[in-house]
């Protein structure tokens, strides 16, 4: 089973794909009407790229979810993974707050 796992690069792996499925969710929930390509432009040319920001500060809830289970579950190799890029992702969506 995929929780039994403990290894760092698994962990990072699993970081990285959160977000992206939290954004998935998040397109199909908010802006189904949209396709990929005009949502994606939205949140380009949006002034101040709150949308875009709102994704990704959502999507790293997933991540909060999946170092929750790992760390509940003893896996500290795997849960340290998906915490730095949790925070690699934090500190992309702050960067973007900041500076647009």
């Amino acid at each position: 089973m995929i929780f039994k796992k403990d290894n760092f690069l698994f962990g990072a792996i699993l970081g990285f794909i959160g977000p992206v499925l939290g954004i998935l969710i998040f397109k199909f929930v908010k802006f189904s009407s949209f396709g990929f390509k005009e949502l994606f432009q939205y949140m380009y040319l949006e002034q101040g790229h709150r949308t875009f920001t709102v994704a990704l500060s959502l999507a790293l809830m997933v991540n909060a979810l999946l170092f929750t289970i790992y760390i509940n579950s003893h896996k500290d190799k795997t849960a340290k993974g998906i915490f730095v890029l949790t925070c690699i992702y934090g500190f992309a969506v702050l960067c973007i707050k900041t500076f647009s």
